[in-house]
């Protein structure tokens, strides 16, 4: 039988707020790209208490220059290395 994927929030979070401090962006850098009023949407990516929307994570993934497959962690996939391009 096939495992339906599902995407954990708080991992997933923290590999956001990890891949945006390797590019050497801050909230306010990724505020200002989003075109955001206020960076709350941010902060609650990374504390995975919310996800981007499927076009804001098409346009994470460009601008930290990885895959969406890169961002997203799914459970029990919690423990592996992220290797981000």
């Amino acid at each position: 039988m096939n495992r339906i994927p599902v995407i954990d929030m708080t991992a997933t979070g923290i590999n956001i707020t990890r891949m945006r401090r390797q590019a050497g962006l801050s909230v306010k850098d990724l505020q200002e790209i989003f075109g955001f009023s206020t960076p709350q949407a941010i902060y609650k990516w990374q504390r995975g208490t919310a996800l981007p929307t499927v076009d804001n994570l098409a346009v994470l993934a460009a601008v930290l220059n990885v895959r969406i497959d890169d961002i997203l962690i799914f459970q029990g996939d919690a423990g592996k290395e992220r290797i981000s391009a």
